[in-house]
């Protein structure tokens, strides 16, 4: 069942969580138990860094400032990462693997409820490293390995976005025309990719905040869904409202 995998993916996905506070590694020697300064400090680094990409766009923080809001001297921070290239990076390499572990739980969606959950995980996922999604075609114009690598990103959601439609239809939840697949799973992942492009559009000073966050993905996760209308069936259609209805409730 897709509760069940949530349950162990949403476990993954905090072992990979960039805030995750990391317990400090010991020595095997007794008198070693000092952490590994080094590696305590890139992380801090990358921490730090999602915080401020975050909250102000990734264009509009400088290795200065996530230096100054980190107490280290620019040289300290280059030695562990000598271009902001590498922070962006790192910080996109955490969320393909935690994105690429959530997509595995497509293949357990057999009804509404379970559509309905796999895709809000997945919009907590991307509220979590929103900055790539803020700024994405300026990313992209200007990181080569973005630029490729988000391809693979794009083809992996459409292959989960089909998934999901193969076991809604496998369960009797809608019902759907071959030909009409790939261009609705198409669909699906353009509106997963820039929800919160559109979002932030709506409300530039509001949107990306953390308050407005339980109301972005329950949006998002509705209008992804809401593709889906004209194929559920009635009773499924009725239950899609009423999740959403639900969710508002306890919002």
């Amino acid at each position: 069942m897709l509760r069940a995998d949530a349950d162990a993916m949403r476990a993954r996905l905090m072992l990979d969580c960039p805030f995750k506070k990391t317990p400090p590694e010991t020595s095997p020697h007794p008198m070693a138990t000092t952490p590994k300064k080094p590696r305590r400090t890139a992380e801090r680094i990358l921490e730090v860094t999602l915080e401020l990409f975050n909250r102000f766009g990734e264009p509009n923080v400088s290795t200065t400032l996530i230096s100054a809001e980190l107490g280290i001297s620019p040289g300290n921070l280059y030695y562990h990462y000598p271009a902001k290239d590498e922070l962006i990076n790192s910080l996109f390499d955490r969320y393909e693997r935690s994105l690429t572990e959530l997509l595995r739980a497509a293949d357990g969606v057999e009804n509404v409820e379970d559509a309905w959950l796999f895709f809000h995980m997945l919009f907590e996922l991307i509220w979590q490293y929103r900055f790539l999604y803020r700024d994405l075609n300026d990313l992209l114009s200007k990181n080569r390995r973005l630029e490729t690598h988000f391809q693979f990103v794009l083809k992996n959601k459409g292959k989960a976005v089909q998934s999901v439609l193969d076991g809604l239809s496998r369960g009797k939840t809608m019902k759907i025309e071959l030909r009409d697949v790939e261009p609705v799973a198409t669909a699906m992942v353009v509106v997963l990719t820039y929800w919160l492009s559109f979002e932030y559009v709506r409300d530039p000073r509001r949107a990306l905040e953390p308050e407005s966050a339980s109301a972005a993905l329950m949006r998002g996760a509705f209008h992804v869904l809401s593709l889906l209308l004209p194929y559920l069936q009635a009773e499924e259609r009725e239950h899609l409202h009423a999740l959403v209805g639900n969710y508002h409730k306890g919002d």
